[in-house]
């Protein structure tokens, strides 16, 4: 008798339907939370806000010729707040930063005043002791292992001595010559301080190049390799150095675009107004930290945009002018920044919390 086998037919069991089962690790988080957890996302919400404050209680403000004022206002403080911005991404922060700006300038004016030179020739040389200055920083940070808050505070005093001191002694005056009559002045002045206009309003060429370093500074934190060096370097730097990151050349280099920064600005100053005053820029160090704080950059390093700063930078011109447009005391300036500094600083807390709250 044969024996035949029969195979049993498999039995498969359909997939449930619904959706699938997932713990708290694997859940997608709503697109409102990962929004939130965008550096710059609360201070865009502010800025809105202050806008729409100042849009109604000073009418002035709603005027083209206004709002170009208030935008030249923030890019001369937003031009400085994002190499600003860039250093704290990585870790430090520079409080020298508002005096080098008249040093730059009071280079460019006396080399080209007292040497009767082109004033292209006292730019450059500006620019060379400018970025002098952020390595000088950035050297004595890495080789001495020193806070960045000693180093340059350090800085900031001897910068605000030499700005004043050297002036006397070579103009005989607090203030430098006006040098509005030299050979390329009104070259200079169509780069760095010139202005347009858009139908009936006159725009400051620095909101243009504000626009332009903001989107170069952006792109280099998103799409470079060396935006990612900062973000190691502020986030963990012996972890950064551990995987091969070039920490000092890093740091040392965002110095030095700080100092670009100021080189810039201390220019625009130069050929808006042919002469500097050597004891101006103390305390603008504070606004320029302010705006990229404000535009949530931490102070402890490795996080951070170049938007945001973008964004501070446009709070503080807005309630700079926008008090003037009111009519009210500008005295409050000083304090509005302060309640500004703080809300943001807390709403960043809140919305850094909220966005990680599993």
């Amino acid at each position: 008798m044969s024996m035949t086998q029969h195979a049993e037919p498999a039995v498969t069991t359909p997939p449930a339907s619904g959706p699938k089962p997932t713990d708290g690790r694997t859940a997608e988080r709503p697109l409102a939370i990962r929004l939130l957890a965008r550096p710059e996302i609360g201070v865009f919400l502010g800025a809105a806000a202050v806008f729409v404050f100042f849009l109604i209680t000073a009418p002035p403000v709603r005027d083209g010729a206004s709002m170009a004022n208030i935008l030249y206002q923030s890019s001369t403080i937003g031009i400085m707040a994002l190499p600003v911005a860039l250093l704290m991404i990585g870790g430090e922060f520079d409080l020298s930063a508002g005096v080098a700006v008249i040093t730059s300038a009071l280079s460019a004016s006396m080399l080209s005043y007292q040497l009767t030179m082109n004033v292209w020739v006292g730019v450059f040389v500006a620019l060379a002791v400018s970025l002098g200055i952020g390595f000088l920083n950035g050297w004595l940070l890495v080789k001495t292992g020193l806070p960045s808050f000693l180093v340059t505070l350090g800085t900031f005093l001897i910068l605000q001595g030499v700005n004043l001191a050297v002036t006397k002694l070579i103009t005989g005056n607090v203030a430098t010559d006006d040098i509005s009559t030299m050979d390329g002045f009104s070259q200079a002045k169509k780069v760095f301080a010139s202005s347009f206009r858009i139908g009936d309003v006159e725009v400051k060429i620095t909101v243009v190049w504000w626009l332009v370093f903001a989107a170069i500074a952006t792109w280099v934190l998103l799409r470079t390799k060396y935006g990612n060096w900062i973000f190691a370097v502020g986030g963990n730097k012996e972890s950064a150095r551990a995987v091969g990151v070039p920490v000092n050349f890093t740091k040392i280099s965002l110095f030095m675009l700080v100092g670009f920064g100021a080189w810039f600005i201390g220019m625009h100053q130069l050929f808006s107004f042919n002469t500097v005053q050597s004891g101006e820029g103390v305390g603008q160090e504070l606004i320029y930290i302010a705006a990229a704080v404000i535009g949530g950059c931490l102070l402890t390093g490795g996080a951070g945009s170049a938007i945001g700063p973008v964004f501070g930078a446009f709070m503080f011109g807005m309630v700079q002018q926008g008090i003037v447009y009111a009519g009210w005391n500008p005295d409050w300036f000083k304090a509005f920044l302060g309640v500004m500094l703080l809300g943001a600083t807390l709403i960043n807390l809140w919305v850094s919390r909220a966005a990680t709250r599993r």
